[in-house]
C-alpha cells in the first residue's frame, strides 16, 4: 500500500485539479443558491455591534455577568461537564464553523469519516455568522452535525455575541430568557443608537431545529459559555473571550481555580488566539492579569492552548524559561472563508522560529488560491496582472525565494520564478513599503472567499491516555480522497518519566 500523503507531499496531494467527493449536493438549497457573503451589506450590518464596541464602549463583559447570574440560579456555580468515564478521550475541535455554505459542509464528510471515533465535538468560537441570531442555527449548526452521534460543546466568538450571546446560550446552553441587561448596549447616547438587539426566538421554529440533534447520545449537558470538561487523563478548559479578546474578572478568577485544582494535563480552548500570524495576543483579564500567564504558570500543567477566529492552521511550540513546552494552535478553519496564510511573515519571534512553525494551508497553496480567485472575480477587467493565475508550483517557489526559506513541498518543487509570477504575485500581495496596501486588503479574505473544491478546511483530531496526547491536523477540502490523507500535522506529546508536569512535544 503506498504511504499517505498530505499538501507537503504535492500538487496534486494538496488538492489541486481534485475531484469533488459530493459535499454540494448536500448543502440547502437557500445556502448553496445563495453562499455566504461579507460583501453583501446585509451581514456587515447584522455585525455592526463590532465596529460600536470598538469605539462606544464595550458592554460584553458586563452581559456576560448577567447570562452567569441566570445560570447560576438555575444550576449551581459548577460549571464542569463530567466525562471521568473517558478513560482515552477523543474529540474534534472544529474553529469557526458557521457560515452554513460550501466552506462548511466541505468539512463534513471529514468529521463524519473520524465521528464514531470520538467522544465529543468542541466548536472554538464563532458557531454561528455572521451574529449568532437564534433562527439561524438550522442551517449552520442542526443540519451540518444531524449525523454526529456525539455531544457537541462551544466556545463563543465574536460573532457569537453580536447577537448579544442569545442564540448560542438558547441552543447550546439550553437558557431560553436572556437576562434584561443584555439589551443595554455600550453606555454611550450613540452607541446605545447604533446597537443591535438581539432578536426574540420563535420557541416553535427553534424547538423544531433541535429536535435534529435530540437523541439522548448527543445531549451536550453545557450550560455556560465558559466550562470545563474533565476526562480521566485530561482536563478541557474552554473560555469566553467575548468580541474584543477579553475576559471578565469572574471568569478570570475561575480560569484560575478550574486550572490549579488538579494536577492533570489541560488544554484550553479559547475564541481568540494567544499566539497568531507571528504575533503575541495573551488575552486580557478585566481588573488586571492575562488568559496566558495562567496558562504559563507551571501550577495549572497546561500543555496546550487552541484558539479560533483565524479561519487556518497554525503551529506555535513554545519553550518556557523553566524547559517546558507548550503547543499554541490557531484552528479556525472549520466551515468559513480561508484567511490568507501567505501573508504571514517568516516567524521569528524570541520563544518559536520558523523552523518549529507550521501552517495549513502552505502559504503557496495559499498564494495560488487567492490568485485564482482573484482571477474569477476580475475576469472581465482589460489589465492583464488582474487575472494572472498563480501555478501552485510557482506559487510555492515564489513564497520560498520571498521568505527565504526552502519549498514546503520538497526540492523537486523549487523552479525558477516567472515575471508573470512576479508581478502577479507583488500585486496581490505586495512588498512591505510606504503604500503597500494591495487590492482589496481591508476586504482581502472576505472578498475572494470561493466555494469549489478544493477548499483547505481542517479540523483538529485530539486523543489522550495517562501517558500520551496526540493532536492531528485533519484537512477537509472537499476532494475525493480526504479520508485517506495523511494529517497535515501530527504532533504527540509525552509525559516525562517521573514528573507529571513535564510533558514533551517533539515537532521537527
Amino acid at each position: 500500500m503506498a504511504p499517505a500523503t498530505n499538501s507537503r507531499s504535492s500538487v496534486a496531494d494538496a488538492g489541486w485539479n481534485c475531484a469533488s467527493n459530493g459535499f454540494e449536493d448536500r448543502i440547502p438549497a437557500e445556502e448553496r443558491n445563495n453562499p455566504f457573503t461579507w460583501i453583501n451589506p446585509v451581514p456587515l450590518w447584522q455585525s455592526r455591534n463590532d465596529q460600536v464596541v470598538r469605539r462606544f464602549g464595550d458592554p460584553t463583559n458586563d452581559e456576560r455577568r448577567a447570562w452567569m447570574e441566570l445560570v447560576r440560579a438555575a444550576h449551581g456555580a459548577d460549571l464542569t461537564i463530567d466525562r471521568s468515564d473517558l478513560a482515552a478521550p477523543s474529540f474534534i475541535v472544529a474553529g469557526d464553523t458557521g457560515e452554513g455554505d460550501a466552506s462548511q459542509w466541505a468539512v463534513v464528510p471529514r468529521i463524519e469519516q473520524i465521528a464514531e471515533q470520538t467522544d465529543f465535538m468542541v466548536i472554538a468560537s464563532d458557531v454561528i455568522y455572521p451574529a449568532g441570531g437564534v433562527d439561524d442555527y438550522e442551517n449552520k449548526f442542526f443540519l451540518p452535525y444531524t449525523t454526529y452521534p456525539r455531544p457537541i460543546y462551544a466556545v463563543p466568538g465574536n460573532h457569537d455575541w453580536y447577537d448579544g450571546l442569545t442564540g448560542f446560550m438558547y441552543h447550546l446552553c439550553g437558557q431560553r430568557t436572556p437576562p434584561p441587561k443584555v439589551d443595554n448596549g455600550p453606555r454611550s447616547l450613540i452607541g446605545k443608537l447604533l446597537w443591535r438587539k438581539p432578536k426574540r426566538a420563535d420557541t416553535a421554529r427553534a424547538d423544531a431545529m433541535q429536535r435534529r440533534r435530540a437523541r439522548p447520545e448527543q445531549h451536550s449537558a453545557q450550560v455556560s459559555p465558559y466550562w470545563v470538561i474533565d476526562t480521566g487523563p485530561l482536563r478541557i478548559v474552554g473560555i469566553d473571550t467575548g468580541i474584543t479578546n477579553s475576559v471578565d474578572a469572574e471568569q478570570g478568577a475561575w480560569l484560575r481555580t478550574v486550572s490549579t485544582q488538579t494536577s492533570k494535563p489541560k488544554i484550553l480552548v479559547t475564541g481568540k488566539p494567544i499566539y497568531v500570524d507571528g504575533r503575541y495576543e495573551p488575552g486580557t483579564i478585566e481588573g488586571g492579569g492575562t488568559v496566558d500567564a495562567i496558562v504559563r504558570d507551571p501550577e495549572c500543567n497546561y500543555v496546550a492552548a487552541v484558539g479560533g477566529d483565524i479561519h487556518n492552521y497554525q503551529r506555535y511550540p513554545v519553550r518556557l524559561p523553566d524547559g517546558r513546552v507548550i503547543m499554541y494552535l490557531v484552528s479556525g478553519g472549520g466551515g468559513a472563508f480561508m484567511h490568507a496564510t501567505h501573508r504571514i511573515p517568516r516567524v521569528s519571534m524570541p520563544v518559536v522560529e520558523e523552523q518549529d512553525f507550521r501552517c495549513y494551508p502552505l502559504r503557496g497553496d495559499s498564494l495560488s488560491f487567492y490568485s485564482k480567485a482573484y482571477a474569477a472575480k476580475f475576469q472581465w477587467n482589460p489589465f492583464r496582472p488582474l487575472r494572472q493565475e498563480i501555478d501552485p508550483k510557482q506559487a510555492a517557489s515564489y513564497m520560498a525565494e520571498r521568505l527565504g526559506l526552502a519549498p514546503a513541498k520538497g526540492p523537486e518543487v523549487l523552479e525558477a520564478v516567472t515575471e508573470k509570477t512576479r508581478a502577479a504575485a507583488e500585486r496581490i500581495f505586495p512588498r512591505p513599503g510606504q503604500n503597500a496596501h494591495g487590492l482589496l486588503q481591508p476586504l482581502f479574505s472576505e472578498y475572494l472567499d470561493w466555494n469549489t473544491a478544493p477548499l483547505f478546511k481542517h479540523v483538529l483530531w485530539v486523543e489522550a491516555t495517562d501517558d500520551a496526547i496526540r493532536v492531528r491536523c485533519m484537512a477537509a477540502t472537499g476532494c475525493v480522497g480526504d479520508g485517506v490523507r495523511a494529517p497535515e500535522d501530527d504532533l504527540r506529546a509525552t509525559r516525562g518519566p517521573d514528573d507529571r508536569f513535564s510533558w514533551s512535544w517533539p515537532t521537527r
